[in-house]
């Protein structure tokens, strides 16, 4: 019962179309990305959506590139888009291409002409846009509309030959000039551009424009449910009339809202300007939000599937919180990641009372939500490093870390009391200096003192060095497309901080890329790739709680 309430609106007409026999209850999805950039986010939640229908109602999903723009695809994009696709956790039954199509396009096309629908233009670009008219004022008819079919038809082979110059011809269908769907005022159906396609070569000049390859190639497949995002709903009317012209099989255009996140940008135009003009470092630099971004990042499939679930399939766009991705990594992680310590700004502390040769072997819990997930050893000496921040010169009364006078637990070992410190020149404390209490150590603590700190620590003559990237939000302005200005303009200055000498436990120098790791008090980290066996290298994947929702709240 609690599913059928939690059917969205695309489920319901799935099982409506189910119950009625339609197309004898076959399921059949398609994901048509563009390769011409890497997936992002926005990518996925149609990902999830296309596939995830075909998995729940025992239908197939086909993989279909929509190649039609020679001049900004590459197959750098291609291997990506699957690997993304693989990563989130689905197959696709085939994979196909729309220059798979090009010569039964070409042929639709042809038909279309036959027919007295489409035509061969001369008009320029601007000249098209003019002729027609505006939402209010219908279109006026070119010279080229009222050709013969012969001469539409021998003017189309000659663009196909390659006798014309790019945006010397185009070939339009012959639509509704006075339509108030500026659409289907003679859309375009063909461009001539002279480009080497990464798939067929140099043997096509012409190119179909999407939306006469989108439905046709959705019909070519059979494809029962082609669901698209908000924007391609005045496009549907285009999408249903080819196909009825051209009496093929009637695939349907279904549209949802599409993912929009916070404090980043989806516009693939505007990722690529950032990776181009060297604001990010490629297309999968953590900041991104690409899927392979995320995924260098540190999320998991499981977190970014989590999300699409939570936000669900709406009929109106919406801007969805940052936060909610991060809360969606969070669960995971909190219950999959191992705890490690890891000191970001050191400072050596110094245990007076402890002696100097002694190395001794604490035991400590990787994770504490998991029981199969075992202990480590942690090795103690009497001098380790500490994080600055955990001490002050002269706490203030609620201060309940380390100071002159004031006891705090180090994790896994023993009550100190900080005794005094060492300066530096500039006044930068250097060393502290704390006695320990023998009788404190952590589980079977016999000392009969309670205190409310704890910090985390490494053993200085044993600790690893790991470079930690600290990764924050992209941009300071929630929706930077709708700032006015340069958006990039509004990318934050500290998107990234680089601490390239932070301190870790010896064991994380094998820690392959991609594991992910709660380093103790400070956040979920993952292995970046950049990792070599002598330096290990840390991407922070996501804080332990959301700051900046604390940050939003002051301000307000």
């Amino acid at each position: 019962m609690s599913e059928e309430r939690s059917l969205n609106f695309i489920e319901q007409i799935v099982e409506e179309d189910i119950a009625n026999g339609v197309n004898d209850g076959r399921i059949l999805t398609r994901f048509p990305p563009e390769p011409n950039g890497y997936l992002h986010i926005g990518h996925a939640k149609s990902i999830v959506l296309n596939f995830g229908l075909a998995q729940k109602y025992n239908g197939k999903t086909n993989l279909r590139f929509d190649d039609t723009n020679p001049v900004t695809e590459d197959t750098e994009y291609v291997d990506s888009i699957k690997e993304d696709i693989h990563w989130l956790g689905f197959d696709w039954d085939k994979e196909l291409y729309a220059s798979d199509y090009f010569e039964q396009l070409y042929t639709f096309a042809v038909n279309m002409i036959e027919k007295g629908l489409a035509y061969v233009e001369d008009a320029s670009a601007e000249q098209i846009a003019a002729a027609k008219g505006t939402p209010t004022v219908p279109g006026t008819p070119t010279l080229a509309r009222n050709r013969s079919v012969a001469e539409n038809l021998d003017l189309f082979e000659r663009m196909r030959k390659g006798e014309f110059k790019d945006g010397e011809k185009t070939l339009r269908a012959k639509g509704d000039l006075a339509s108030p769907n500026m659409h289907m005022r003679d859309p375009l159906m063909y461009r001539i551009k002279h480009a080497h396609h990464h798939r067929t070569g140099d043997k096509w000049c012409i190119y179909p424009m999407y939306d006469f390859a989108h439905g046709q190639s959705d019909s070519i497949e059979n494809i029962t449910h082609s669901i698209c995002t908000l924007e391609f709903i005045p496009h549907r009317p285009l999408y249903d009339w080819f196909i009825k012209e051209l009496e093929i099989f009637p695939s349907r255009q279904y549209e949802f809202a599409r993912l929009n996140l916070t404090y980043t940008v989806m516009s693939k135009r505007k990722l690529k300007q950032l990776v181009e003009e060297g604001h990010v470092n490629g297309w999968d630099d953590p900041r991104m939000p690409t899927i392979s971004g995320l995924r260098r990042r540190g999320y998991t499939p499981a977190s970014i599937r989590m999300l699409c679930e939570r936000v669900g399939v709406q009929k109106r766009d919406n801007m969805i919180e940052l936060g909610l991705l991060e809360f969606c990594i969070r669960e995971e992680l909190n219950r999959t990641a191992n705890r490690v310590m890891a000191v970001l700004d050191p400072v050596k502390l110094v245990i007076t009372n402890y002696p100097e040769d002694l190395v001794e072997e604490l035991s400590a819990d990787n994770n504490p939500e998991d029981e199969t997930a075992g202990s480590r050893t942690l090795h103690f000496s009497n001098t380790l490093y500490i994080e600055r921040e955990d001490f002050m010169e002269n706490p203030p009364k609620k201060f309940f870390r380390l100071g002159p006078g004031n006891m705090v637990r180090l994790k896994n070992a023993y009550i100190i009391k900080g005794e005094s410190f060492d300066k530096d020149a500039d006044g930068n404390i250097t060393t502290i200096y704390a006695t320990y209490l023998p009788e404190s150590k952590s589980g079977g603590d016999q000392s009969g003192l309670t205190v409310k700190g704890t910090i985390h620590w490494v053993s200085a003559a044993h600790a690893a060095t790991a470079e930690v990237r600290i990764y924050d939000r992209l941009f300071t302005a929630e929706n930077p497309a709708a700032e006015e200005g340069d958006f990039k303009s509004l990318i934050n200055p500290d998107s990234l901080q680089v601490i390239k000498e932070a301190f870790v436990e010896p064991g994380l120098l094998q820690a392959k890329p991609g594991e992910r790791f709660q380093f103790l008090r400070k956040g979920y980290f993952s292995v970046d790739p950049d990792s070599t066996p002598e330096k290990v290298v840390f991407n922070r994947t996501v804080t332990l709680k959301d700051a900046w929702a604390k940050e939003s709240a002051k301000a307000k």
